[in-house]
């Protein structure tokens, strides 16, 4: 099982502060109507609430000291509209507020995975999935909250603490300069501490990531974690990556009680002198008893909004922290990629290749030479077989003609045009691959063969699978071809998951055929059946063979044998073992075992 391995380039996680959130305004900037009514409804809300002190107050000096039932009437009618006022302006808020954070998180996610599909393979080398699945989830989850109801509380909290300041400037200058002297008494915690809580959130995700990169790797990994018994040992490890991820996170809710209990403290100390000296001044008669009483309500609501930002201020760290690590995923950038102005091939290619002084090493293992100097031509219709030792090189030819990887010498070429200047979907048009490992997906036959060819027909299908001696054995499961087989094919055999491959391959009909060890996992009657079936899908293509089993690469029109990256012979199956060497002593032990 692999260790840890960072997807970010060092020195991402230096980013300061919650600049990281700026990065969210592109996913929020669609559904601006949203936003516009939030705003709105927010600014309505907010007003509302500050007219209520003014309504106490009016009650206090007129309703209480009057006699005339009609002004108390008018003064809780009054009361009670500003409440209906406030419940609608809320509600219409809420809405407004939800349903921007599910638009702009749906908008995220989508970006998001479109970037990640459209990485190359190196980065993919570096990176777990479980990660990147945690970052998909996880961390897009933190900033949902955020947008949903973490930024709406937090403006309605500053746009309550400015009014109500400056409300309580208007209503009593003396008692608002005593409220000030404490205010940075209360903002030093939140600015102190909110640094140290969003370091411990980004650490936070970072440990749950771990954890789910474990998860990920073993669970789709059951039949090996039984086979050999690991299933106390990988319970271990994951209850250990849990633990760690326990410690991180019993820090950071340590860190946010501290802030939390401190900003109380503070605020309600405030108030607690304010009204000791406006007590005074009402006994002295320096102050009307109803201005207090208004004081007191802007002052209540001034440090309640207080205690709302400092509470919503961890959460606020929580997602920066979250948008920085999705923020260095949108920073990775594919080192594969179409041309700015890609050529266009003059209709079907004719699946002529040629490799030229082609030297290569693979970005994880740069001090390895994978191919070196390699030469070779492949004619447009010829069958070519790539055989030699394991690392010799022959999946690293594929890789390269695929463009999962660029090399670092010389060039390849299609038809004559280097496949570099060759856009990435008409490139890989042209070639149809059946690779030793069939990835299944969790869908039914017919899509999983469709993977070859999207608006292909059912007849289309159904000849494909026919082709590829497919047929007989989906028409026999539950509902033939609208089977599901379930996540990674469990529902079927290696052999069967291979022949779902070569129908993919043969409804592609792409000009260049790239098989892959395409029929190690049949059995020798299958096999038979699969070779007539290849014998008809390689006419009028060219096709490359990879084969550790020399018997199926004897029908090739040539043979290349590789070792070490180059190509150290090439010629017919009776040439070559007249000429000795490797391709002679493979043929000997395999044919003699």
């Amino acid at each position: 099982m692999n260790a840890a391995t960072p997807t970010s380039a060092p020195g991402k996680n230096s980013r300061p502060g919650i600049g990281a959130l700026r990065r969210l305004w592109p996913f929020m900037r669609p559904h601006w109507k949203l936003a516009l009514g939030w705003l709105v409804f927010l600014g309505i809300s907010s007003a509302s609430n500050l007219v209520l002190p003014i309504a106490v107050r009016h009650m206090i000096n007129h309703g209480f000291a009057g006699t005339d039932p009609t002004v108390i009437n008018r003064t809780f009618a009054a009361l009670f509209a500003v409440a209906l006022v406030i419940a609608l302006a809320t509600a219409a808020r809420f809405y407004c507020i939800t349903l921007l954070g599910e638009r702009s998180l749906a908008t995220l996610r989508s970006r998001l995975y479109g970037h990640l599909v459209r990485l190359d393979l190196g980065f993919y080398e570096k990176s777990r999935v479980g990660e990147l699945i945690s970052r998909l989830g996880t961390d897009t989850e933190l900033v949902q909250t955020l947008v949903g109801s973490g930024i709406s509380v937090a403006l309605r909290s500053v746009v309550m603490l400015l009014g109500a300041t400056v409300m309580m400037i208007v209503t009593s200058p003396r008692l608002a300069g005593l409220t000030a002297l404490v205010i940075p008494a209360v903002m030093l915690p939140i600015l102190i501490f909110g640094r140290r809580v969003r370091r411990l959130s980004r650490h936070s995700q970072d440990r749950l990531a771990d954890a789910s990169a474990i998860a990920n790797e073993t669970l789709n990994a059951a039949q090996a974690i039984k086979a050999y018994a690991r299933e106390d040992l990988e319970s271990r490890r994951y209850a250990d990556a849990i633990r760690k991820a326990l410690a991180t996170a019993r820090q950071r809710i340590g860190m946010r009680a501290f802030l939390t209990a401190a900003v109380i403290t503070l605020v309600f100390g405030a108030i607690t002198l304010v009204l000791w000296a406006g007590a005074r001044d009402v006994l002295n008669g320096q102050l009307n008893a109803g201005i207090l009483g208004q004081f007191v309500l802007y002052a209540i609501f001034a440090a309640g909004s207080v205690g709302s930002v400092s509470g919503v201020w961890g959460e606020v760290m929580r997602a920066s922290g979250a948008m920085e690590r999705i923020g260095e995923l949108f920073d990775e950038q594919a080192q594969v990629r179409s041309p700015e102005a890609p050529v266009v091939l003059p209709g079907r290619a004719r699946g002529e290749l040629h490799f030229e002084n082609v030297g290569f090493r693979y970005p994880t293992r740069p001090d390895a030479l994978a191919l070196d100097s390699l030469d070779l031509h492949v004619r447009p219709g010829e069958t070519l077989a790539l055989v030699g030792p394991s690392g010799a090189g022959k999946s690293t030819v594929f890789a390269l003609l695929l463009r999962f990887y660029d090399p670092q010498h010389g060039r390849i070429t299609l038809d004559g045009m280097d496949i570099r200047s060759l856009a990435l979907d008409d490139l890989r048009a042209a070639f149809a691959l059946v690779p030793q490992d069939t990835v299944i997906f969790a869908g039914s036959a017919a899509q999983n063969i469709r993977i070859g060819r999207e608006d292909a027909s059912d007849e289309a299908v159904h000849a494909a699978a026919v082709a590829a001696e497919a047929d007989g054995f989906l028409r026999a499961l539950d509902q033939g071809y609208d089977t599901e087989l379930g996540e990674r094919g469990v529902r079927l055999s290696g052999g069967q998951r291979q022949r779902i491959a070569i129908a993919r391959a043969i409804l592609r009909d792409a000009p260049v055929l790239l098989l892959d060890e395409a029929t190690s996992a049949l059995d020798a009657q299958s096999e038979a059946a699969i070779q007539h079936a290849l014998l008809r899908l390689e006419k009028n293509r060219t096709t490359l063979v990879i084969a550790h089993r020399l018997a199926t690469v004897q029908r090739a029109d040539r043979i290349v044998v590789m070792d070490g990256g180059r190509i150290v012979a090439q010629g017919t199956h009776e040439s070559l073992m007249q000429q000795g060497g490797l391709y002679a002593e493979l043929a000997r032990l395999q044919f003699t075992a």
